[in-house]
C-alpha cells in the first residue's frame, strides 16, 4: 500500500493565538518502501505521525492511502508509538489478544492463541507471554507492543521514535527484528527517528523535517546500499559515511539557522510593576499586631 501527504497543514489553538506545526507537507511512500523522517524534538514529527495514522485530521491537504483520503484510523494503519502503551493489568498475551479480537472478532479460541503466539514468536518473546508490563524489561515491553501492532496485520506501519527509549543493546536487537519483518512482510513503513545512523541502517529514503513552527519536510536522502545492511561493518562503507556526513551537516545547518531567527525576534513585555506590600500608614502590621500581648 502506497501512502501519501499532498499539501498538509495542521496547526493547535484557537485562530487569535495559532501555533502553525507543520506547513506545506508533500511526501510520497510507495508500497514495500521503508522511508525515516529525522528532525529535532519539538519539530512536530509525532504531529505528522498522527497524520499517517488517521489520529488528526489536516487544516489543509489531504492524507490518502492507495489514492483515497483517510478519514479515520483504523487496523490498517498500524502505529507503534515511543511509549509501549500496554494496559497494566493484562500479560502480554491479553495485551495482544485484546487488539486482535477487535479486528478478528470471529476468530475462535483456539485460532485467536494461535494467531497471537504467532506475533510473541515473531518478536522473540514467549519467554514473556504470560507477564505483565512490570514484570518485563523495557526492550521486552517494546517488542510486545511491536507484536501487538503487527498483530493488526496493518497495511502500513507507522512506527513513532520507537527504540529511542532504550539502551544501545536492546535498541540494536529490535532495529534487526524491525528489518526482518519488514524484509519477510514487505510492509509499507514510515518510521520517525532522531538518530542518523538508525535512519541509514533502515531506511530506503530519509526525508529531513525543518525545525519548527511552519516545519516542513524537505528534498530526501536516498539510501544506495545494499540489503541486508550489516550494522558490525556500516562505519566502514563508503555510501554510510558519505550519508551520514551530509545528513548531520545539513541537521546542524538547520539548527543554526533556526537560532539566528529566534535571536532576530524581538517581543514586547508586558509592563507589569511588582504589587506594594508596604502598610497603609497608620495600620500596624500584620507582624506587629501579632506580636502585641492579648
Amino acid at each position: 500500500m502506497s501512502i501519501e501527504l499532498d499539501n498538509v497543514s495542521i496547526g493547535f489553538g484557537p485562530p487569535s493565538n495559532r501555533y502553525e506545526v507543520l506547513k506545506d507537507i508533500n511526501l510520497s511512500v510507495k508500497e514495500n518502501e521503508f522511508v525515516s523522517i529525522i528532525g529535532f524534538s519539538g519539530s512536530g514529527k509525532s504531529t505528522l505521525m498522527s497524520l499517517f495514522a488517521g489520529l488528526n485530521s489536516p487544516d489543509k491537504g489531504e492524507v490518502k492511502l492507495n489514492g483515497k483520503v483517510i478519514k479515520e484510523p483504523g487496523p490498517h494503519l498500524g502505529i507503534m508509538f515511543q511509549n509501549y502503551s500496554l494496559l497494566p493489568w493484562l500479560t502480554t498475551f491479553e495485551n495482544i489478544a485484546l487488539a486482535t479480537k477487535q479486528v478478528f472478532p470471529k476468530y475462535s479460541k483456539a485460532e485467536l492463541t494461535e494467531h497471537v503466539e504467532k506475533y510473541i514468536k515473531m518478536v522473540h518473546l514467549m519467554s514473556g507471554r504470560d507477564r505483565k508490563p512490570h514484570e518485563l524489561s523495557g526492550g521486552m515491553r517494546q517488542r510486545a507492543s511491536l507484536a501487538r501492532t503487527l498483530s493488526l496485520q496493518p497495511e502500513v506501519l507507522i512506527l513513532d521514535e520507537p527504540l529511542s527509549a532504550l539502551d544501545a543493546l536492546t535498541r540494536g536487537d529490535l532495529q534487526e527484528e524491525i528489518l526482518n519483518i519488514w524484509e519477510a512482510e514487505k510492509k509499507t513503513v514510515v518510521m520517525v527517528t532522531n538518530d542518523v545512523d538508525e535512519a541509514v541502517l533502515m531506511s530506503d529514503r530519509i526525508v529531513p523535517l525543518t525545525m519548527g513552527p511552519e516545519a516542513t519536510l524537505t528534498e530526501p536522502f536516498v539510501v544506495n546500499m545494499e540489503r541486508p545492511r550489516d550494522r558490525h561493518k556500516l562505519n566502514d562503507h563508503p555510501e554510510y559515511q558519505r550519508l551520514k556526513t551530509e545528513i548531520t551537516t545539513y541537521l546542524m545547518n538547520l539548527n543554526k539557522e533556526a537560532k539566528a531567527l529566534k535571536s532576530d525576534r524581538k517581543y514586547t513585555m508586558p509592563s507589569v510593576e511588582p504589587k506594594n506590600f508596604t502598610p497603609i500608614s497608620g495600620r500596624p502590621s500584620l507582624r506587629n499586631k501579632s506580636s502585641q500581648p492579648s
